[in-house]
């Protein structure tokens, strides 16, 4: 069942330009990763600084693989030096049809 995360970071204005260099290739990285379906960065209106990753995942197992893995721990460390706050992840599922 896909799942979606959602991860939320907020970063030094003055690093944008290295952060965006540093999430693409967190992408390139993931398009290579089992279960990876696709992703998108979006970045608040008005508060640059403040950027959401949404990924879609062909399963849980698949974006915990992903989170665990060894290329996603060393690109999450060179993030994190431009960092305000900690990383913040939710993950979604589909919901359930109601009756």
């Amino acid at each position: 069942m896909l799942v979606k995360v959602l991860i939320k970071r907020q970063f030094k204005m003055e690093k944008l330009n290295e952060v965006i260099a540093l999430l693409k290739k967190f992408r390139s990285d993931a398009l290579n990763h089992t279960g990876y379906v696709c992703g998108e960065t979006l970045i608040a209106d008005g508060e640059p600084e403040k950027m959401m990753v949404i990924s879609t995942w062909q399963s849980l197992d698949d974006w915990n693989n992903w989170k665990k893995s060894k290329t996603r721990i060393e690109n999450e460390a060179m993030l994190k030096i431009f960092q305000e706050q900690p990383t913040e992840y939710t993950v979604y599922r589909p919901s359930a049809p109601t009756n």
